[in-house]
């Protein structure tokens, strides 16, 4: 058994050797000078953020002239140039709305039929613009003013164009893309 003297001189040298090594880390920091940074702990791990994707608006009920230019609409596959393809189809739980699929991204549509006969499928945010004329469609990217693909054929406007063409001349397409004959 260790007697109180021996305990006090233990703790006693434990003591200074803990005030020297202090004393040795406040010399080496000048005066008026910031103390060095705590060493960094990790944080805690925290659960991933879960990303949160914007709920888009609800469509606004179709009426009237959507309803008859949405039934105008060619729905199915379209082959573009350069080997390219687009679909359009009916959107789900929307009448008188379209689907415009293109590779990865599909965009709502709604059909607009314009003074000159063409049908316009608008983009609900406004980026996209299907047009779909007798002969051919184009899908073009209004905000930077290009077309995104061009030549685009549906079968019915491969038919109406096949059935222009075997028509005696001053005979030509009508709107939705069916021949008409002239007036007698």
């Amino acid at each position: 058994m260790k007697t109180p003297l021996a305990m006090f001189a233990v703790l006693a040298s434990a003591l200074v050797a803990s005030s020297a090594a202090l004393a040795q880390t406040a010399a080496t920091v000048k005066p008026g000078a910031k103390p060095p940074p705590a060493k960094a702990t990790r944080p805690a791990a925290r659960p991933p953020a879960v990303k949160v994707l914007p709920v888009d608006p609800p469509l606004a009920k179709a009426e009237g002239e959507q309803l008859a230019a949405a039934a105008m609409t060619h729905f199915g596959d379209y082959a573009c140039e350069f080997d390219q393809s687009v679909n359009v189809h009916v959107t789900p739980n929307n009448d008188g709305y379209v689907d415009v699929r293109f590779k990865t991204q599909i965009w709502t549509m709604k059909p607009v039929l314009s003074s000159t006969g063409a049908l316009r499928l608008e983009d609900v945010k406004g980026r996209m613009l299907m047009l779909q004329i007798a002969n051919k469609s184009m899908l073009m990217d209004t905000q930077i003013g290009q077309r995104v693909l061009d030549g685009c054929i549906h079968e019915k406007q491969r038919l109406a164009t096949a059935a222009a063409a075997s028509q005696p001349a001053g005979e030509g397409l009508l709107q939705g893309g069916t021949a008409a004959s002239a007036p007698k």
